[in-house]
Formats: structure tokens, C-alpha cells, sequence
């Protein structure tokens, strides 16, 4: 369509700065600072560029729109308000109160044409890192000649703060290395924090450091219409080798007579005076409030028709394309629904009990299985492939100019690693797997965080997960990580007892669509628990959480043990060379899972009648009293490590058979 004159952007730009300011001033909440400052750069993005549709917000072949800057939330609120994505005026007016759609800061799932929960400085900017490695896989699967099925940009919007933060030194410097195309960062350059003026504490000469990265860098008068349209005309174009940053030059604020250039413009109203003034000085009526006139309307109508009619004929395009091609458009449905086979739990391999095996080895085993049967399914780890066991062995790494294979190099990134795996998630496309040891899930739980809060089903392989790593020391041996990730509201974490739990809990884990998992395995050898003898009841039971593994006799237990993952093997021991003693043993390689099934199976695994109850796990103890209840002891390690050999760390902290057994011994009297 035929682009619009710099004057009629202008308008729009001020018509969403007004609204910006009322959505803050009616909360008496919020930031906006960079909704002011940004309004121009947004409004000639929006109005010239930007490919998305309201009616359609899931239209495959959107550009996708990140705000890095979450607390400019504002602006994005008015913005999907224009363009049709079913945001009220009412609903402005509901900003950031309870049961909105209009959060303080966008929320996935809550709002049409919010991409990803962004909150969190620097997380949004490396989820869009994540969304355009997944447009240029996919792209490298669907796309043919004459028929781009996928061509589509995703847009950044970030700001000081967002590239203070490390993470997006770690997702740029990614990007940079496998030149990732179509992604475009729009750098809010205005030189203000919270605290004043940011040269305090960030000098950096950014786009020297991005051109380091390997990006490409333009600059732009961020209030100038024609030379924004200019630079996103050229970033584009350049984009289509590798990312493209666009240093804004803005002013915070802007158009706020009294604050523009001020951090007091940043994360407070403006005022009812100040408002007013700022409305006079953008050519908007003083006294009106969530002003949006017909005119500026009408531009934002046009663009959704335009846009409208583009996503129908993508979508008449990408249908020919898949009927005429049988097994692409298989893919493209198992990619899109992340298709799981019904005999998939069948097609997993066994394990010989007579070998045991470490369960980051069995997890090893089993991904190349699952890879061969998903083929949406895709992953990496942080520079540790070898040592987590996650490299799919038939399949090659993506690389610059070549996006087709389906493991990535994550290098040493562990947050923006599992950032950028939110954003692949949020693209829709793949199902991803990420690794590293257990001891760094520290450094990625803020985005796993994020991924709970979004209800993005992301996967974590966290090997090395317990005093057992032994000789690296307790740098390195992981303690208080698997309560901290059980306190995530939305997170499943499962820790398998031995080869076969593993795979059970990996199935588990790939039928997951709304919740990240996270299996937790180990680096040291298990015993493969023989369930062809009859005693022990099937792996099964891994999907509900906690199961009756072993019992010494019928009807109610005199004592219950329970362990996860390595432990399980001890507590079966230990109750074993009890036979005269009714003991059950519960393998739980789950809480969250346990804590979902109907009450019935929770007593039939944990009747309330038996009271003296035993929990083992080589970390930290707190949590395991609502399994164990007041009665009950918790064998579990609640200091740090040491280095030393494995075998004689497990003697020192008492995780032995032997000890197990003389604290059941002193449960049941």
C-alpha cells in the first residue's frame, strides 16, 4: 500500500502518545517515558512496516513485535488498540488493574498480539533473537521458489537498560555468530534510568560493540518520520544477511514540557498539570482524556485492510504449497501441533538391567530416539553437548547461511540460552530442548521463570545433579537448585531413579504443552531397577508423579521410604534387608506431578493411616515435610559440598544403604 506522509505519522505518533499518557495517569501507574519517546519510531513502524493483523494474530507469517521494554507497555496497549487486536478503549482505561487485559507489563496469553512476557530487562530482546533462529529454521524447512512460506522480521524494541543487562551481551553476540537473519533491533538511545542520567554506569560505545558482534549498525533522528522510514527500509534490506541494529536517537518524555530528557518521566505520571501541558505542546486536546480521533483511526484501518488482505493471500499461498507437497505439509503440521505418536512410550529403548548406567546416559539415548519420531523437535546445550549427552547424533548443527539442522550451539550462554529457547517456543514452530549441569539452573531461572509464568512447555536437560559430580567440588555440586525450582508455580520437575524412569520421564516431558520440565539426571552410574522380576511395579508410574516402586508385605506399610533419582536404588536397598518389616518404597521422581493426581491415587500411594515416613534426596530438605508429614524424617543434604571422590563424599553425608537403614531403623521403633 502506499505509505503514508510524515505529517499523518506524526499525528498517529502524538495520538499514542496521548493515550499512553492517560493509560498512566488513570492507573496513577506506570512508565512513560518511553512511550512518549518511542511513539515515532512505533507509529512509522506500525504504519509502513510492520506485517501483523488483528483479525488473524495468529497468522504464521507475521513479523512478530517485541517490546524489550516491558514497562513501555503503554505504547504497545495503544498501538494494538489501533490496529485491531480487540484492546478497548475500555480496556486502556483498565491499565495495569486487576483482571485486565492490560498488565503493567505484557503477559503471552492475556493479550492478542503479545508475543512474549517481557518484564525482566534484556529477556524480550533475547527472545526475539529466539524467534527469528526459529523463522530462519522453519524458513529453511518450508520455503521453496516461488512459494516463501515464512518471510517474515521480527522486530525489537529495546532500550538502555535492556542492553546494560548481560543477557544481551550473551543473545547478541549469538545472533552476531550464526548471522540470524531477519531480526531488527530498534535501540531507544535516550541516555536516561531510573536514576539519572545512565553514562553513571554505562559508557559503553554500543554500536562499535554490536559491530563486533557482527551486526550491522544504522543510526536515525528517532522524531523524524522520513529518516525512521529510511532506516527501517535499509535495515530490512540488510537484514536479510544477519541482524541489524538501529541506534534511535530519542528523547524520554518527549513532548513533556517540563520532563522530556528527565528520569522523573520515566517511571511515574506525569500529573494532571503536566499531562495537560504535554497535550498542548502534541497538538491534543487538553481536556480530554483517551483522545483518539477519527482521522488517525482511519490510517490505522487502512493498514489493518492492507495487512488484512496480505495474511489471506500468505495463507492461499502456504495451502497450495502444502497440498501440492504431501510430506511438507505433514511437517508443518507436526511442527505446528507438535504431534506426538500414540506407540511412542513403546518405540523408547530398554535397558539391561545387568548395565548400569548413568541417566544423563540414558537421557542421551532416548533423545535420538525421540528425534527420529519428533521431528519438531530441536535443542542444544551451553558448550556442555558431550558432557550433557544431548547432541542429536543424525542430524548437523545450524549454522550461518544454513538453518536446516536441528541442534544448536548454544555456547556458554546459560540465560541466554534459555531465553532464546522461550523465544523459539513463542514462534510456534519447534519443540526445544536446552542442557547444562544442574548447579547453573541458578543462571537459567529467570527464563525459566518466565517460560512458567507464559505456560511455555520448554525442556531442560540438568545433568550432574547432585554431591556426586565429587571431585569439581561444591561449585559445582548442586544442593538447593531442585528447591528452587519446585517453588516455580507452573514448573514440573522430575528427577528419574535410573535408565527406564528416564525415558518414562522424558515422555513425559514431550507430551508437556503448557508447562516447562525440567529432568534433573545424573553424571555417576545407576543400577537399571529389574522390573521383569515381578516385584517392582512399572515405570509408568513416573507419569503420576510417585508410585508404590517395592513392598515387603500386603496391606498397610509399617513404614514408607521415598527417594528420587539416585536415592531410589539406596532406599529399595535398605528397605530389602528388612523383609521382616512391611515397608514400602515410593519412588518420586516428581512433586508436581504427584500434586496434580485425584486424591485417591495420592492415599492409595501415601495412605495417611502410615505415619512414619522416610524421604531420602541428596539435596536441600526443605519442602519434603507436606510428604512426609510431622511424624516423618528427611535424609537430605542441606549444606554445600566438597571436593572429593563420589563413593567418599556419600559415606561423609550419610547417603548410603546402610544409613538409610538405620534411619528406618529408628522410624519404626
Amino acid at each position: 500500500m502506499k505509505a503514508f506522509a510524515p505529517e499523518q505519522i506524526k499525528k498517529a505518533a502524538n495520538v499514542l502518545r496521548g493515550l499512553a499518557i492517560d493509560e498512566v495517569q488513570k492507573a496513577n501507574s506506570g512508565h512513560p517515558g518511553m512511550p512518549m519517546g518511542m511513539a515515532d519510531v512505533v507509529a512509522t513502524l506500525a504504519l509502513d512496516h510492520l506485517r501483523v493483523c488483528g483479525s488473524m494474530p495468529d497468522w504464521p507469517d507475521r513479523d512478530r513485535l517485541v517490546f524489550s521494554g516491558g514497562h513501555g507497555s503503554a505504547l504497545l496497549y495503544a498501538l494494538l488498540h489501533e490496529l485491531g487486536f480487540g484492546l478497548s478503549l475500555d480496556d486502556l482505561k483498565g491499565f495495569r488493574q486487576l483482571g485486565s487485559k492490560t498488565p503493567g507489563h505484557p503477559e503471552r496469553g492475556r493479550t492478542a498480539g503479545v508475543e512474549v512476557s517481557t518484564g525482566p530487562l534484556g529477556q524480550g530482546f533475547a527472545n526475539a533473537v529466539g524467534m527469528a533462529l526459529s523463522q530462519a529454521m522453519a524458513a529453511a524447512r518450508f520455503n521453496a521458489p516461488g512459494a516463501e512460506l515464512l518471510a517474515h522480521w521480527v522486530w525489537v524494541l529495546c532500550g538502555d537498560g535492556d542492553l546494560e543487562e548481560g543477557i544481551s551481551h550473551e543473545a547478541a553476540s549469538f545472533a552476531g555468530a550464526l548471522k540470524i537473519p531477519r531480526l531488527v533491533a530498534l535501540y531507544d538511545s535516550n541516555g536516561i534510568s531510573i536514576e539519572g542520567h545512565v553514562e553513571d554506569a554505562f559508557r559503553d560505545d554500543t554500536p562499535a560493540r554490536f559491530k563486533a558482534y557482527g551486526w550491522r549498525v544504522l543510526a536515525c533522528d528517532g522524531h523524524d518520520p522520513a529518516a525512521i522510514d529510511k532506516a527501517l527500509r535499509r535495515a530490512k534490506k540488510l537484514s536479510l544477511e544477519g541482524p541489524v541494529l538501529v541506534v534511535c536517537r530519542t528523547t524520554i518524555g518527549f513532548g513533556s514540557p517540563n520532563r522530556a530528557g528527565t528520569a522523573k518521566v520515566h517511571g511515574e505520571p506525569l500529573g494532571p498539570d503536566e499531562a495537560k501541558l504535554a497535550k498542548k505542546a502534541l497538538g491534543l486536546p487538553e481536556d480530554e482524556s483517551f483522545h483518539d480521533p477519527a482521522d488517525v483511526r482511519a490510517l490505522f484501518e487502512a493498514r489493518a485492510a492492507a495487512m488484512k488482505r496480505l495474511a489471506r493471500k500468505s495463507e492461499r499461498v502456504r495451502k497450495a504449497a502444502l497440498a501440492a507437497d504431501p510430506a511438507k505439509a505433514a511437517l508443518w503440521d507436526a511442527c505446528v501441533g507438535k504431534t506426538v505418536p500414540a506407540d511412542l512410550a513403546a518405540k523408547l529403548p530398554a535397558f539391561d538391567p545387568a548395565k548400569p548406567v548413568a541417566t544423563r546416559a540414558a537421557s542421551g539415548k532416548v533423545l535420538q530416539t525421540l528425534a527420529a519420531e519428533l521431528p519438531w523437535l530441536v535443542g542444544g546445550s551451553a558448550d556442555l553437548a558431550p558432557s550433557n549427552k544431548t547432541w542429536l547424533d543424525a542430524y548437523p548443527a545450524v549454522a550461518p547461511g544454513d538453518f536446516s539442522g536441528r541442534n544448536i550451539h548454544f555456547g556458554i550462554r546459560e540465560l541466554g540460552m534459555a531465553a532464546i529457547q522461550n523465544g523459539m517456543l513463542a514462534d510456534g514452530f519447534f519443540g526445544v530442548y536446552t542442557a547444562t549441569f544442574a548447579v547453573f539452573a541458578d543462571y537459567v531461572k529467570p527464563a525459566l521463570r518466565v517460560a512458567a509464568l507464559s505456560e511455555l512447555p520448554a525442556l531442560y536437560a540438568f545433568t550432574h545433579d547432585s554431591f556426586a559430580v565429587g571431585e569439581d567440588g561444591a561449585t559445582h555440586e548442586p544442593v538447593e537448585q531442585l528447591a528452587s525450582l519446585r517453588a516455580t508455580p507452573g514448573a514440573v520437575v522430575l528427577r528419574p531413579a535410573d535408565a527406564t524412569e528416564t525415558a518414562a520421564a522424558w515422555a513425559v516431558a514431550a507430551a508437556s504443552r503448557t508447562a516447562p520440565v525440567a529432568l534433573f539426571l545424573s553424571r555417576q552410574n545407576l543400577p537399571v531397577l529389574d522390573r521383569a522380576s515381578g516385584d517392582l511395579a512399572p515405570a509408568s508410574g513416573v507419569a503420576r508423579g510417585a508410585y508404590a516402586l517395592w513392598q515387603g508385605g500386603s496391606g498397610l506399610p509399617e513404614a514408607i521410604v521415598m527417594a528420587s533419582g539416585s536415592e531410589v536404588a539406596l532406599a529399595l536397598e535398605a528397605a530389602r534387608a528388612r523383609p521382616e518389616r512391611n515397608v514400602r518404597v515410593v519412588s518420586f521422581p516428581s512433586w508436581e506431578l504427584f500434586a496434580a493426581q485425584p486424591q485417591a491415587w495420592r492415599d492409595e500411594v501415601l495412605p495417611p493411616a502410615c505415619t512414619k515416613r522416610l524421604a531420602v534426596e541428596a539435596g536441600a530438605s526443605m519442602g519434603w515435610e507436606k510428604w512426609t508429614g510431622a511424624a516423618g524424617r528427611v535424609l537430605a543434604l542441606d549444606r554445600f559440598g566438597d571436593s572429593a571422590p563420589a563413593g567418599v563424599l556419600a559415606k561423609e553425608y550419610g547417603f548410603t544403604a546402610q544409613n538409610v537403614g538405620a534411619a528406618l531403623d529408628a522410624l519404626l521403633g
